[in-house]
Formats: structure tokens, C-alpha cells, sequence
């Protein structure tokens, strides 16, 4: 087996989950992208979405983020985020209830765009995580 990556998921107060995993996928403003041990270096923008590592101990750890970047350098995964919560501690009806109240607003609202992007992420993020 390869050496496992050293990956690191951040919010802007605290680390959310540090550990080590054979492999992490993410949504880029590309696309989705996996990243397994001797991946290339590179730095990508990361959209709103569910970020999923699979550890070591084969357990599936998955997280909604609200978009933010992502490192890989030498097996060394960061993944940076304004938030991140992890998929057990997603209220899923309130993730419901706020897309919802976005989608029914003009669709000239950003920040009711956004609202939405985020919703669905967490709603997202919270049905993997089972």
C-alpha cells in the first residue's frame, strides 16, 4: 500500500477533521476531482458542495463546505473553507426548509442563490454521510 495522505480539513475557526486517508474527492470549480497518494501538486478553487475522505481505517468522512480551496502538495492534503460542517451534524429539515425559502426568492437574489448553493450542499453532504 502507498504511504497514506496527510489531510487536513479547515474552517475559518478550527479544524474540522485531521487525519490520515487513502483518498479525497472534492468539487473544484472544474469539476469534481479525486485525489489519491502521488498526486500531482496543485491548487484549486472549490465550489459549494460535499467533500468525502476515505481514511485509513476504511471509514467514509464526509463534510458540506461553502466552497474555499484546495492544496495537495507530497501528500499533504489542505482543504480550506469559511465553513465546513460534518455530515452527522447537518440538520437536514432546516437545510430543507432554507432552499426552500432561496428557491422561491427573485431570481436576480444573489445572496438567495447562495443560500441555496449552501442548503444543498449540507442537504447533500448529510446523504452521503449515512
Amino acid at each position: 500500500m502507498a504511504d497514506p495522505l496527510q489531510v487536513e480539513l479547515v474552517a475559518a475557526d478550527r479544524v474540522v477533521w485531521s487525519g490520515e486517508a487513502t483518498s479525497i474527492i472534492a468539487r473544484t470549480t472544474e469539476g469534481d476531482v479525486g485525489v489519491l497518494a502521488g498526486h500531482q501538486p496543485m491548487l484549486a478553487v472549490l465550489v459549494a458542495g460535499a467533500v468525502e475522505v476515505d481514511t485509513v481505517d476504511a471509514e467514509n468522512v464526509v463534510a458540506a463546505i461553502d466552497g474555499g480551496f484546495l492544496s495537495v502538495a507530497h501528500d499533504r492534503i489542505s482543504i480550506l473553507a469559511d465553513e465546513a460542517t460534518m455530515g452527522p451534524d447537518i440538520d437536514v429539515e432546516a437545510a430543507r426548509r432554507e432552499l426552500e425559502e432561496a428557491s422561491s426568492a427573485d431570481a436576480d437574489d444573489e445572496e438567495a442563490a447562495q443560500r441555496a448553493r449552501r442548503a444543498h450542499a449540507l442537504i447533500n453532504a448529510a446523504e452521503r454521510a449515512r
